[in-house]
């Protein structure tokens, strides 16, 4: 059983940046590709990005392209969102995830993701 411990939520100014941390224990953080998704109230899971299990190749939704970058620390066995130009369109609940899925296609897919973290608040002020 994995669990996914998510930090690094908060309220920011629009045009300012958070890092969010995703610690990952009781499993093999390896045989894992990475996922992150937000919530914004009365809206559906969305698709933020993904990290493959190698951390070799990444994916993003195209509302975040260029502004959001997920990195992974094998070592730490944690996963990252460095969120930057946040507008008041990024408040959301984020949250990580974990699947033994490694296809681009899936990794998209909240289904497709076997844990998940609590969620973080992100709050961005406009």
């Amino acid at each position: 059983q994995v669990q996914l411990v998510e930090s690094g939520g908060g309220l920011v100014q629009a045009g300012g940046s958070l890092r969010l941390s995703c610690a990952a224990s009781g499993g093999t953080y390896s045989s894992y590709a990475m996922g992150w998704f937000r919530q914004a109230p009365g809206k559906e899971r969305e698709f933020v990005g993904a990290i493959s299990r190698s951390g070799g190749s990444t994916y993003y939704a195209d509302s975040v392209k260029g502004r959001f970058t997920i990195s992974s620390d094998n070592a730490k066995s944690t996963v990252y969102l460095q969120m930057n130009s946040l507008g008041p369109e990024d408040t959301a609940v984020y949250y990580c995830a974990a699947t033994s899925v490694d296809s681009y296609y899936w990794l998209q897919v909240w289904t497709a993701y076997d844990y998940w973290g609590q969620g973080t608040q992100v709050t961005v002020s406009s």
